[in-house]
């Protein structure tokens, strides 16, 4: 109790608004750089599975150089170089921040694409082929589906990774929630309150992001029989 005591709940009342805008900034940048990812993803990840090597190779090299550097380094490059080499100045924390979680990201949905797509059984590419379905028409009717249903879970762990991911935003004065703290810590010179209430912060938006992908995991399972689950209501 003389822990709780000590601290001040007034420093996080008075700066509400900066850390609703915070999460709202959060929320905006995981969903923002996941979304691009995923789709970005794909396509590394298809091109991954290609035995063309000119198509392999590109996606080969960007999926190592993504995952074997920290993505620290790479939002300093792209907010301090790479933007403002293309556009001739920055362009503001939202695109870099945003920019760099989807190019991030992307690798990493690459390898979960190219791992579901190959656990899928040779055999159902060739019974396709052997329907009259192009390549990419299997791969989109038949193999795609199916390796969807065993991607969900670590789709889901990307997606709570990026979460935790976009705090590293603020060092290019991203105002998410752990910005907010920064400016809290900074103003009162505490650090126990500001920190302690990020943390809680992420723990909560992880929580129920982990309670989301455990519901739709179950819905696309396999053995859900939405049928049985409203005939066992009724009984």
């Amino acid at each position: 109790m003389d822990f709780l005591d000590f601290f001040r709940w007034d420093i996080i009342w008075n700066y509400r608004e900066m850390y609703l805008q915070g999460i709202l900034a959060t929320i905006i940048l995981t969903l923002s750089g996941y979304v691009g990812g995923v789709i970005f993803g794909l396509f590394l990840g298809l091109g991954q599975v290609s035995k063309n090597k000119l198509i392999y190779l590109p996606c080969k090299i960007y999926v190592d150089i993504f995952r074997g550097t920290p993505m620290l380094v790479q939002l300093l490059l792209i907010h301090l170089a790479l933007i403002p080499t293309i556009f001739g100045s920055s362009q503001g924390w939202w695109v870099s921040g945003i920019l760099g979680l989807i190019l991030n990201s992307a690798a990493y949905n690459a390898e979960i694409f190219r791992a579901g797509i190959q656990s899928i059984d040779k055999g159902q590419m060739e019974a396709a082929r052997s329907l009259g379905l192009t390549n990419g028409q299997a791969m989109r009717k038949v193999i795609l589906p199916q390796a969807f249903r065993r991607m969900i879970p670590p789709l889901g762990n990307e997606f709570i990774a990026l979460l935790k991911d976009s705090s590293l935003v603020t060092i290019i004065a991203g105002a998410e929630i752990l910005y907010v703290s920064k400016v809290v810590a900074g103003t009162y010179q505490r650090f126990w309150e500001p920190y302690l209430f990020a943390a809680f912060l992420y723990l909560v938006l992880t929580y129920a992001v982990t309670k989301l992908i455990a519901f739709i995991e179950k819905r696309v399972s396999i053995e859900y029989n939405p049928r049985k689950k409203r005939e066992g209501r009724v009984e």
